[in-house]
């Protein structure tokens, strides 16, 4: 009851490439590998998410025309008086 000699695992995948097929076999591992690929391509992009945002800049000095300006509100005019 000792560990598997090489004949009995060269045994073994023959079985096995006899049960599955070699092209299963391949695919299956191709498709493996899309799923690495894509997990790690995911988890790179979950990093430059991370970034923060840059914040708004003020612009000084320019006015806005009589007919645009928004009306102050009453809150407004109670802060200012």
């Amino acid at each position: 009851m000792g560990s598997f000699s090489l004949m009995h695992w060269v045994i073994v995948l023959l079985v096995v490439m006899l049960l599955f097929g070699g092209g299963r076999i391949s695919g299956l591992m191709g498709d493996v590998a899309k799923g690495i690929k894509s997990f790690k391509k995911g988890m790179a992009d979950d990093d430059d998410d991370v970034t923060p945002a840059k914040p708004a800049t003020r612009i000084e000095g320019h006015r806005v025309p009589e007919q645009d300006a928004p009306t102050p509100s009453a809150t407004e005019e109670k802060t200012k008086a």
